[in-house]
């Protein structure tokens, strides 16, 4: 049993969805769960639709128009307009219009999940009408049937011992299934997500639930790079690496890999394979246990717009044991994602992701209890195996404000402007 995952800009227009379709012929359709993502930028217009929908603008009716063109007009270059795959797609919408007409609730977590999912079901009901269509036979299933979470809405937790049942006893491991990535359910039908790039976890738990012999992610890079080719102008394919370096590099931020992903993989020791839907032909990057980073180069992380915070007391005592661990407790409490710590005696920084937009109610209730001092829109670098060449090619990209380095790993915080 092999796990594939196709990420959205694998399936972001009609050609590529032919080339996906190609690349599961050539590697072999049976004995295969295929995970697939919302195709190109709809996850974003579909954050749109949910923003005009529980902010009530007048802009919700062209916001859904933007989705329904998109899939319709794209599936005209793939289908025959009497075509039943446009039947199925009304009625996905017409699920979508039922839930904006007849929800009641107030949570945007819960808002946004039940609107989300729809951007991977289309998708994947897309590319399996059309392996139907060239004579490709495969089983579409609803991811929510089988992976079971909690109700953490936007960040759910697998209920595994469920979720291991469910895929188990249900799952044609003789076929080529198509499913979502991203999306669950809770223990009561609601749709539940994995965390923003979730489809790569997704395809983890399944490699997990069957003992699938690998993981296949295929993205528009080559494979794990030093550094993303968007940020950097050299880089390097790591032909292979251990589960321990993809972990780290996922840790502080690699894109290319989900930090969720690798955990479930490295417990039973399933390879993960990274390679290019551009170039399928090329082996790209394998992930395995103990493989020491190669080649041994400073390896390059980057997040932009992050949050640089100094926290310390108004009387100039000592930060300690307690007032670290109720700003901790805040953190949390506003989902706020660390990553990068550092302490003095009397004041305490962390550089943070302001994913969830609670900065400011953070801000507001510390600043009552603390002299705070923020800088927004600053980038965060992560080098792993740094040396000093590394360190100044980052340091030249503009003002360095924090630097914490250990044997690995150096961070720098980096105002760009």
């Amino acid at each position: 049993m092999k796990i594939f995952k196709f990420g959205g800009a694998s399936v972001k227009d009609a050609s590529s969805v032919k080339n996906v379709t190609q690349i599961l012929q050539s590697e072999g359709s049976g004995n295969t769960v295929v995970v697939i993502s919302a195709m190109g930028k709809i996850t974003n217009a579909f954050e749109e639709v949910i923003d005009a929908y529980y902010n009530k603008t007048d802009e919700l009716s062209d916001k859904l128009g933007v989705v329904e063109d998109f899939h319709k007009n794209l599936m005209n270059e793939l289908f025959d307009k009497n075509d039943t795959i446009y039947k199925e797609i009304d009625i996905l919408l017409g699920e979508l219009s039922w839930f904006l007409a007849r929800n009641t609730s107030k949570r945007y977590n819960y808002v946004y999940d039940q609107i989300i999912c729809f951007g991977e079901l289309l998708s994947t009901k897309i590319v399996s009408a059309y392996l139907t269509k060239i004579g490709v036979d495969n089983n579409w299933f609803d991811v929510r049937n089988y992976i079971k979470t909690d109700s953490n809405y936007r960040d759910a937790k697998v209920d595994w011992e469920l979720t291991q049942e469910l895929i188990s006893e249900k799952v044609d491991t003789s076929k080529l299934n198509i499913t979502q990535g991203f999306i669950a359910a809770n223990d009561t039908e609601n749709t539940t997500t994995l965390g923003r790039e979730g489809s790569d976890y997704t395809a983890g738990i399944f490699a997990y639930c069957l003992d699938a012999e690998s993981v296949t992610i295929w993205k528009d890079v080559p494979g794990v790079l030093n550094a993303d080719p968007r940020v950097f102008t050299d880089t390097t394919l790591l032909e292979q690496i251990s589960y321990e370096e993809a972990i780290e590099m996922a840790f502080y931020g690699a894109s290319v890999i989900h930090p969720k992903t690798l955990q479930p993989l490295e417990r039973k020791e399933i390879p993960l394979l990274v390679r290019s839907f551009v170039n399928p032909k090329e082996t790209g990057t394998k992930v395995t246990k103990g493989v020491r980073l190669v080649p041994y180069i400073p390896c390059f992380i980057v997040k932009k717009n992050q949050i640089l915070v100094s926290i310390s007391a108004l009387d100039f005592s000592f930060m300690v044991e307690n007032n670290i661990s109720y700003i901790f407790q805040k953190l949390h409490d506003y989902q706020l994602k660390v990553n990068l710590i550092q302490n003095s005696a009397i004041s305490f920084s962390v550089c943070i992701d302001n994913k969830f937009k609670k900065f400011d109610a953070f801000y507001d209730e510390l600043k009552t209890q603390f002299k705070i001092d923020v800088q927004k829109e600053v980038d965060l670098y992560t080098v792993r195996h740094f040396d000093d060449e590394a360190i100044l090619s980052i340091e030249n990209r503009g003002e360095s404000l924090l630097t914490q380095v250990n044997k690995e790993t150096s961070q720098i915080v980096i105002n760009p402007n």
